[in-house]
């Protein structure tokens, strides 16, 4: 929902917003809506300050799973990051901020310092054929050589420039074999380059929510800081009894939720058509004493990998709410866009309750490894004295 106002604004000024409109291709409408976050965001006292154990930035931010998992674990958020104005409009609704935009356009020098780096980034296409050719010619190549022209080398370029003590970023399961492993490979090869320890895991967010969701999970901790061999362990502390289907379904649903006779009847033949095939398509019902399919972003479309049965009527989709909580959202969380966007937003996001684990673990090696450098620094000063 969006209210309206009228502004009158001197000849100079409506031609300055006209040319910077056509110069960034925004509406005048977007343009001034920028405009007065940017102020809001300008005002804005930094609230808790002493009570941050440490900051991180919020890269790729979606309407900020990360940061409410990171922000649980005491840190603050000194920078955020995230393109898409409908996930704008509902990051700035919930955290009183509006993301910057297209990261590639930002100097990373001018991005804040931070204890920690987190990063949903894009999985994309990484060119091999430039690193080729210059192993062919015996040339070194660095993270910038092998990612440049992707979302990731945005990732790295910060890392370099910002060294931060730890990162974490995450990606779909599939990142791992993605173009036959080459993907992944360059990702490991680039951050090693960077001089960060790195650690993986596939971790599954339906111990913390009723939802088979398995995602990748990439931790790095910086050598230069610290040093080499710095071990860290993925050993997070699930919920028990492990939450059901029934723990995020409301006690009622609009109708509008409910599968028209001709779409169910449409899910229901290509259901049967696929299983005459001998594939496993088709839609998922799922069970109230269970867990249900990955929530994803062509949710919206037809809602069949989650549906949900009804007595006496079709089946529904699950409502925004439900998505909300199937990923671990608590109920004050806003929602202030469409349903449509909505379900691509909580289909794009991460089990929070999982990163909420995970942030703690990172902020924990984090206070251990810098114990030991204080130590360590404490002895060699013991020493100079004698």
């Amino acid at each position: 929902m969006s209210k309206q106002i009228h502004i009158r604004l001197d000849n100079a000024v409506y031609e300055a917003l006209s040319e910077y409109s056509v110069e960034n291709n925004a509406t005048m409408q977007d343009s001034i809506s920028t405009a007065v976050i940017q102020f809001i965001n300008r005002q804005k006292p930094i609230l808790n300050q002493e009570k941050a154990s440490f900051t991180f930035i919020d890269l790729f931010a979606g309407i900020g799973g990360m940061r409410l998992a990171f922000e649980s674990a005491g840190g603050r958020c000194v920078y955020s990051n995230e393109w898409n104005k409908y996930s704008q409009q509902t990051y700035f609704a919930n955290f009183g901020e509006q993301p910057e935009g297209d990261i590639t356009k930002v100097d990373e020098n001018s991005i804040p310092d931070h204890d920690v780096l987190v990063a949903g980034f894009p999985c994309q296409p990484f060119s091999i054929a430039g690193v080729s050719k210059k192993n062919s010619l015996g040339r070194e190549t660095g993270f910038q050589d092998k990612t440049q022209g992707t979302l990731f080398f945005d990732v790295c370029r910060i890392l370099k420039a910002k060294r931060p003590k730890a990162f974490l970023l995450e990606n779909v399961k599939n990142l791992k074999s993605h173009d036959k492993g080459r993907t992944f490979k360059i990702i490991m090869e680039s951050l090693n380059e960077l001089k960060y320890d790195v650690y993986t895991a596939i971790l599954d967010g339906q111990s913390y929510v009723p939802q088979h969701r398995e995602r990748i999970l990439i931790v790095g901790f910086d050598k230069e800081r610290y040093g080499e061999s710095l071990p860290f362990s993925f050993d997070i502390n699930p919920k028990n009894p492990k939450p059901l289907m029934k723990d995020i379904l409301e006690k009622s649903a609009d109708d509008k939720y409910t599968l028209s006779d001709k779409l169910w009847l449409y899910l229901q033949n290509y259901a049967a058509k696929h299983k005459a095939a001998g594939n496993g398509f088709g839609y998922g019902m799922a069970e109230r004493n269970g867990i249900s399919r990955t929530l994803s972003a062509r949710y919206y479309k037809d809602g069949s990998e989650i549906l949900i049965e009804q007595k006496g009527k079709n089946p529904r989709r699950l409502t925004p709410r439900e998505c909300a909580r199937l990923q671990g959202f608590s109920d004050d969380f806003k929602i202030v866009v469409s349903d449509t966007q909505a379900y691509k937003q909580f289909g794009n996001s991460v089990v929070v309750p999982l990163m909420a684990d995970v942030a703690r673990l990172i902020v924990n090696r984090i206070r251990e490894l810098d114990y030991m450098i204080e130590l360590n620094e404490h002895e060699r000063m013991a020493c100079d004295g004698r």
